[in-house]
């Protein structure tokens, strides 16, 4: 029998919920982006915008139902939210940064997690309230805009319900691809709002188009109003369970996707695809699944859809592997996981709403207050299940409670049956038999060493058969290992030498510790460092002993980056900032115009800033905008390289609060001061050479290269968006990266040094970066030898080109003196031969300069043995 047709005005309505949801979500996404930046990526702060957005619809639905059921002009109300929400979005605009900054204050730099909760909450909660109140009105002002008055029967009216949740989903999908995927990288958090604003006016005048007045609603039946008892518990528990299943899927395959802007907008994507189709599915289905048989599929399909995890890197896999690299194909198989989870149980998630909003409206209670404890149920979710319960019983343990929660939502004289006792048998199985859901990569014969399952990350120790251990963030994010000492004490030293006397210094990013150890070591510096996880904090005690400064007084403060520099504090002379992952999600907001902006009004007068940048992880286009965006705040500022490795080389960005010079003189004093007793030469630092020596550009050079390249800014966040390119599909090597960057620069060190009276330096430092970028060349074509003489013939005649170029270039002078030493055991005439090269280069090198300067040189003649 053919079903009767909807309301004529179903049509028009269907299309504005589609673009409503369009609106909702590119909202949140907005709002969500701008409350991390002022109350930081805590977990408290993160959940606390959620939990406000959600909170606020729930509010707005719950208050405005009645009066909009009660209304005969309901046209009017869904005009009247879709205009609020637009003014308030226009309010928010002008507003948030001065809002933001009055929360930054109340939070403090080092806010108690329930303070800072507390504040994040409230105050977000209030500052989105009268947007996301209206929201929540939002779709029951259209539900009763289209069903009132046209002598619908409960199944049609049912079909309607299911039909607008349908098109508003859908919707909120669209706007959360076009608004990662288009909107933001393309015009920013400002003008993505606006467009969402335009959306809301034109659903507002759309809406008063087809205003008509509407008979008041009908009475309800005394049995209906009784079944209404048992609708809104079932109402609230499946928006608990149904957005918790959300939360806990997330987690685990963090620890299997790349985890950057794509990756989460993905998962969201598939989350809402499933939910807008299961709504659409009710509206054919009607009555002909009973409820307790839907909840019993739903917990099916929900430990179908936890144990599609466990074989989620291999499905991962297996898709790369049949459509080849690229982007495209990198995001198509994070897609194939999320639907793995995802598509079944979402589906019946949308559904089972459908079904209980009409169950609710059957039994007289608006479609206002279904969507109010629902909305309530899913904003209770992340901290329920994400912070509280999957810590402390693990995402397996979590998942599993989800589905037994499904099953036992069913009227107890259900529970009995075969479906269920199967379902949760099952249950009980999985939680016995397979193991958790954990993924750490552990090298053949290592052990994992650590393993904690916090509120925002899983992190991981791992050790390898040679004792190296390697600390990670949800597997995908190595953060260092303890063979990676000298490289990572030389991003503490290279910075404090760079400044004449610092007495305070601060790191963003502790990782191992072993960067704020090794400056810690130092007596007379006090450091703080800041670190966003405290499970990173507590697994960085397992690197004490790999490192420097054990015993050294380093204050570990646990603290969101971006919000500790923003407020009020300490100045410091030296503050060093991680090469934090760009294509991490959260990251790219540590090297915006605005971020280093505030780090540089924390420094002292004279003080300096230094970014570490991880090129092994960046593509040149992504650097130009974080170049771009360093020289707005530091016009003067200059580069250096942190070491000459091929395979992970990190360069640093280096300016001064007063963009002034540095003294030249100052400088050798500090650095001879600090490198006597050699203390320093375990991380190849011997003397004042080798501080000036890492430079590698100065603000010339660096403006050349950011060129007409976009700054990465709070509004328009560049980074975010460009990073995960490399990080899907690299087109080129860390190597071949580093040479293309370094090709075209020349270091005048006149822009960077006052010489004063040593003229001859400048002449020294240019020349040592040039030889730096022969030498990185030479190196990219070694191939590594076991035998001494075929390893010389190789690189011989190379490393003294390098050297001619700069014979204070000790990394190309001492591998030939090591391999002098090597030979004069068999082959002393050979040996002598390359020490004489070695000192006729340095001889050569010393005549020339000695019209000019009559400092000793240290690249004097070689010393080492040749014969034993």
């Amino acid at each position: 029998m053919p079903r009767p047709p909807l309301p004529l005005a179903l049509g028009p309505g269907l299309g504005l919920m589609l673009a409503s949801g369009f609106a909702g979500l590119g909202y949140q996404l907005v709002w969500t982006q701008q409350g991390a930046l002022w109350l930081g990526h805590e977990a408290a702060a993160l959940l606390a915008v959620v939990t406000a957005f959600f909170g606020g619809m729930a509010l707005g639905a719950w208050c405005f139902s009645d009066r909009i059921e009660a209304s005969c002009r309901p046209a009017r109300w869904y005009a009247g939210c879709e205009a609020l929400i637009a003014t308030w979005a226009l309010v928010l605009a002008v507003g948030m940064p001065t809002a933001g900054a009055w929360l930054l204050a109340w939070t403090g730099p080092q806010a108690s997690p329930a303070w800072q909760a507390g504040v994040a909450f409230a105050g977000m909660f209030l500052l989105l309230l009268p947007a996301t109140a209206a929201m929540g009105a939002t779709l029951p002002a259209m539900e009763r805009m289209l069903t009132a008055g046209v002598g619908l029967a409960a199944g049609r009216r049912g079909q309607t319900i299911a039909a607008l949740y349908a098109c508003n989903t859908a919707g909120a999908l669209l706007g959360v691809l076009a608004t990662a995927f288009w909107l933001l990288p393309g015009i920013g958090l400002l003008h993505t709002a606006w467009v969402c604003v335009a959306l809301n006016l034109a659903c507002a005048a759309a809406a008063l188009v087809l205003d008509a007045p509407s008979a008041a609603p009908a009475p309800v039946a005394a049995a209906a109003r009784a079944e209404a008892r048992h609708t809104l518990p079932l109402l609230a528990a499946t928006g608990l369970l149904g957005i918790g299943f959300e939360v806990l899927v997330v987690r685990v395959l963090s620890q299997v996707n790349e985890n950057t802007v794509y990756t989460y907008a993905i998962l969201l994507a598939v989350y809402l695809l499933g939910t807008a189709g299961g709504a659409a599915l009710q509206r054919r289905l009607g009555t002909r699944i009973t409820l307790q048989q839907l909840l019993q599929l739903l917990a099916a399909s929900c430990l179908l859809g936890s144990a599609s995890l466990w074989w989620a890197e291999d499905l991962r896999a297996q898709v790369l592997q049949g459509l080849g690299p690229g982007m495209a194909q990198a995001l198509l198989a994070e897609t194939s996981v999320a639907v793995a989870a995802f598509a079944l149980p979402t589906l019946l998630m949308g559904a089972l709403f459908s079904r209980l909003a009409t169950q609710a409206r059957a039994a007289g209670i608006g479609l206002g207050r279904a969507l109010a404890v629902n909305t309530l149920g899913a904003a209770a979710a992340p901290l329920l299940l994400g912070v509280l319960l999957a810590p402390a019983i693990g995402a397996k343990g979590a998942l599993l409670t989800v589905v037994a929660g499904y099953v036992l939502l069913a009227a107890p004289r259900h529970w009995l049956q075969p479906a269920s006792a199967a379902l949760l048998a099952g249950t009980a199985a999985v939680a016995f038999f397979a193991p958790p859901l954990v993924f750490v990569d552990v090298p053949e014969g290592g052990r994992i060493v650590r393993y904690a399952e916090g509120t925002v990350a899983a992190v991981s120790v791992v050790e390898d058969t040679q004792g190296v251990l390697r600390l990670r963030i949800n597997n995908r994010q190595q953060e260092g290992s303890s063979a990676t000492l000298g490289a990572d004490a030389r991003q503490a030293w290279l910075p404090l030498l760079l400044h004449a006397a610092p007495q305070r210094a601060l790191f963003l990013g502790l990782g191992t510790g072993m960067t704020a150890r090794a400056a810690a070591a130092d007596p007379t510096l006090q450091v703080d460092a800041v670190e966003l996880l405290p499970e990173v904090m507590a697994a960085s005690s397992l690197f004490v002993a790999a490192g420097d400064g054990q015993g050294a007084a380093l204050n570990v403060i646990n603290a969101d980056a971006r919000r500790f520099v923003r407020s009020a504090g300490p100045a410091y002379d030296v503050i060093v900032a991680d090469n934090y992952h760009p294509a991490r999600s959260g990251s790219g907001t540590l090297y915006t115009v605005e971020h280093f902006a505030a780090v540089r009004a924390r420094l002292a007068a004279g003080g300096l800033f230094c970014q570490w940048l991880p090129l092994h992880q960046l593509d040149l286009a992504t650097l130009r905008s974080v170049v771009q965006s360093f020289l707005a705040v530091y016009p003067q500022a200059g580069a250096v390289l942190a070491t000459n490795s091929l395979q992970t080389p990190v360069l640093g960005l280096v300016g001064r609060a007063d963009a002034q010079r540095f003294a030249l003189a100052a400088l050798r004093q500090r650095a001879e001061s600090a490198t006597a007793g050699g203390q320093l030469a375990r991380y190849d630092i011997e003397d004042a050479f080798d501080v000036l020596g890492a430079w590698v550009a100065g603000p010339s050079a660096l403006a050349a290269f950011a060129g007409d390249a976009p700054a990465n800014t709070d509004d328009l966040p560049v980074v975010a968006h460009m990073a995960p390119r490399v990080t899907y599909a690299p087109d080129s090597l860390p190597q071949d990266r580093l040479l293309a960057l370094l090709d075209p620069w020349v270091l005048n060190p006149a822009e960077l040094l006052d010489a004063g009276a040593d003229s001859a330096w400048p002449g020294r430092l240019a020349a040592h970066a040039q030889a730096r970028k022969r030498y990185l060349a030479v190196g990219r074509g070694v191939r590594p030898l076991a035998d001494p003489r075929q390893m010389l013939a190789q690189v011989r005649q190379p490393l003294l080109d390098v050297l001619q170029i700069s014979p204070d270039f000790r990394p190309a002078r001492e591998p030939l003196l090591r391999m002098a030493d090597a030979l004069g055991r068999s082959d002393p005439a050979a040996a002598r031969a390359v020490l004489d090269d070695v000192a006729r280069v340095a001889t050569v090198a010393a005549a020339a300069r000695s019209a000019s300067t009559a400092e000793p040189t240290k690249a004097g003649p070689p010393t080492a043995p040749v014969a034993r």
